[in-house]
């Protein structure tokens, strides 16, 4: 009986860190929570935000993934940028949690574009919890109420080259490539933390002193599933309102609304339309984007800026 509950946590364990084959956070604003993405993104701004991601995908299908993100990051003098954030992803029984700091440095190249390099480092914790698990016999003792799982460091590099009127950069998540255990070392295990790979770019169009368009994306990659593209467009206006409408690849269309209100408060909304085979068992999925913003005013652009 201990073989069986062994195989069967090993494939629940590689259900967990494969599910999807994307094991970090899927956020449909991206761009306003880039920081989690790229790292280097920190100290591009000239304030001090914090932001948090509030993800329900999928409404209507049992078990269905949720994703909490909060993070912060500041520009420290002119060349450097710090931020840390924390996330938990819940899909069924199973739970990741990730928690990591990061510094960039600011490298100006020209007068107006600036590449940030960053390194990141922390921890992630996958966990599956064998009292949501319900078998055919409710006797049936192969699986326990236990939280079973493991905690692994993990780093992650990033690039991130901008200006007033674009920015585009990359980033490596799960250098260290992990194996995760959930019974004991000595074990066999079919789970460990795969490589990700991740572009971002986008332009700023202005449209007179007060609107703005922005198309962005933001290309992932993992191994052995095939290359995801979000592709997104935002229509701003005075720094205050914005709205939106996304694609991503084999999933979903994306429509989004947000406000800024008195350079400090951020809102945004974001409803996704499932495209894929899914839209037969779900109604979409919800995903609001609240953060704050210290420091910036009226004159501070809410883009990333080089330093004079």
């Amino acid at each position: 009986m201990y073989s069986m509950r062994r195989i069967l946590l090993l494939v629940l364990a590689a259900l967990a860190v494969r599910a999807g084959a994307q094991q970090l956070p899927q956020l449909t604003q991206y761009q306003f929570n880039d920081y989690v993405v790229n790292p280097a993104v920190a100290g591009s701004r000239p304030f001090f935000e914090l932001r948090s991601a509030h993800r329900y995908q999928w409404v209507g299908i049992q078990d269905a993934p949720r994703t909490f993100t909060f993070s912060g990051s500041t520009p420290v003098g002119d060349k450097m940028g710090v931020g840390g954030y924390i996330f938990t992803d819940i899909v069924g029984p199973t739970r990741r949690t990730g928690v990591q700091f990061s510094y960039a440095y600011h490298l100006k190249l020209t007068q107006d574009i600036k590449l940030s390099l960053a390194v990141s480092a922390g921890l992630l914790q996958f966990l599956i919890d064998g009292s949501k698990i319900q078998f055919h016999d409710p006797g049936d003792p192969i699986m326990d109420n236990q939280l079973r799982g493991d905690l692994l460091p993990d780093a992650k590099f990033g690039f991130y080259l901008y200006s007033p009127k674009f920015w585009f950069g990359a980033t490596a998540p799960q250098l260290l490539q992990n194996k995760v255990y959930f019974l004991d070392e000595n074990a066999a295990t079919l789970s460990r933390m795969e490589d990700h790979y991740y572009v971002m770019g986008g332009y700023r169009f202005q449209l007179g002193e007060d609107w703005r368009v922005e198309p962005s994306f933001l290309m992932k990659y993992t191994s052995p599933v095939p290359l995801k593209l979000d592709l997104t467009a935002t229509l701003r206006y005075k720094e205050a309102f914005w709205i939106g409408a996304g694609f991503r690849t084999n999933d979903a269309y994306s429509a989004m609304v947000g406000y800024w209100l008195k350079q400090t408060f951020q809102f945004g909304y974001s409803y996704d339309i499932v495209s894929s085979n899914l839209k037969n068992y779900s109604s979409g999925t919800h995903e609001v984007m609240l953060a704050i913003t210290i420091g910036r005013t009226p004159a501070a652009p809410m883009v990333a800026v080089p330093s004079k």
